[in-house]
């Protein structure tokens, strides 16, 4: 068998000289080196002897090829048995420039074919009115004029009727706080004393007057605080208490409104002391939203503004000077003007009483019934305190009627 056979390996070993032919599982042939003993060829590999490279020369491959030790498609053989080029020191380095990355939040990635970044996108007019306004105008304005049209009918055709609209309302209302209080706090007012409670205590006072109000108040107490006691004692006082506020906030000052409408001029008192709260809101919204820059309680209410507060007094006065001087029997314009700057200073303390029990809440709205207003409560934050001062302040100036 001859020297290029497949049983063998040609003369010199793998590395032998290149006119020997091919020999498949052997390396090919590099360029002739210096003679090794045999016996040492078996004991020892050989290194190939491979052309100098001048020190920062080019190799054939490029600086990845390098880092990774592997050699290139093309060039001398054995590149990674091959000695680096001598490092330049570091001051003679060209400086490193990163390249921006593609997810670099910084370095916004060109959109045009021309590669220069585009603009970033600026907040138009639309979105800005939208995020003042905050809610949808449209379904608040239908909500309103709806609610209006079933308070008046039921206003000035029978008193009984209206009454039960308080008394839904009062219901509704103790629904959405009692539930807010379980799901955010896990404070568990007991909803049923509540409910018959409170709507008893409206229909006392229509009937029976404040005594009748007072009277159904301590006895809906009562009820709550023995209501509980069928159930574990853990958290027995916190529910008793938050039971006895929600008594006491919803249908207690909703009563006072059914105080106002046994008058003989009840349902035009009622029909002032809507009108009143509504132009006041109305004002301090048109107001702060157009001319508000100064901050009325920022931590409790970020949108009310100190000018919304003057468009609101403002409002409210004018309109009670109107309402007093044709609506009230023996009313008088200058009584008006009171009535109105108590209406818009107690409508203001409402709605903020309100903000801070929904941000201690962590909600934004009471609930959900009233497209574009929230729930009952949402509506009732400023009639609510409104309407023992609106009752007061009448029966000062014009007496009970």
């Amino acid at each position: 068998m001859n020297d290029s056979s497949w049983g063998a390996p040609p003369r010199g070993g793998p590395w032998g000289p290149p006119d020997q032919g091919y020999h498949p599982g052997f390396a090919p042939a590099a360029p002739a080196g210096p003679a090794y003993d045999g016996h040492e060829a078996q004991q020892t590999r050989p290194m190939p002897i491979v052309p100098d490279v001048p020190a920062g020369g080019d190799t054939g491959g490029d600086q990845d090829d390098r880092d990774r030790g592997t050699a290139p498609l093309s060039g001398p053989p054995f590149r990674h048995e091959m000695p680096q080029p001598a490092q330049a020191p570091y001051d003679q380095q060209p400086p490193y420039a990163p390249q921006p990355r593609p997810e670099d939040p910084q370095e916004p990635m060109p959109s045009s074919p021309s590669g220069a970044p585009q603009p970033a996108e600026q907040p138009g007019p639309q979105r800005k009115q939208k995020k003042r306004a905050g809610r949808d105008l449209r379904a608040a304005i239908g909500v309103g004029v709806g609610l209006g049209a079933v308070i008046v009918a039921s206003l000035f055709v029978v008193k009984a009727v209206f009454v039960g609209v308080i008394a839904v309302a009062v219901v509704v209302g103790l629904w959405e706080l009692t539930s807010r209080l379980q799901e955010r706090k896990s404070i568990k007012a007991p909803l049923v004393p509540l409910a018959v409670g409170g709507a008893a205590m409206v229909v006392a006072g229509y009937v029976r007057g404040p005594e009748g109000a007072w009277v159904a108040m301590a006895l809906t107490a009562l009820a709550v605080l023995v209501w509980r006691m069928t159930e574990p004692p853990e958290g027995y006082l916190k529910d008793v208490t938050a039971g006895v506020f929600a008594a006491f906030y919803v249908p207690f000052l909703a009563t006072f409104v059914a105080l106002m409408l046994t008058a003989d001029d009840g349902a035009w008192r009622v029909l002032t002391f809507l009108l009143l709260t509504v132009v006041s809101d109305t004002g301090a919204y048109a107001v702060g939203w157009r001319f508000g820059k100064h901050k009325l309680a920022p931590r409790i209410s970020p949108g009310k503004t100190r000018e919304g507060l003057l468009g609101a007094v403002a409002f409210a006065m004018a309109a009670g000077a109107l309402c007093m001087e044709f609506a009230i029997d023996g009313g008088a314009w200058w009584q008006g003007l009171l009535l109105g700057l108590a209406v818009a200073a107690s409508a203001t303390l409402g709605d903020l009483g309100e903000s801070m029990i929904k941000r201690d809440l962590g909600i934004k709205d009471m609930g959900t019934l009233l497209p574009g207003h929230g729930g009952i409560m949402d509506r009732l934050d400023s009639l609510l305190p409104t309407a023992p001062v609106v009752w007061l302040l009448l029966v000062v100036f014009v007496g009970t009627g």
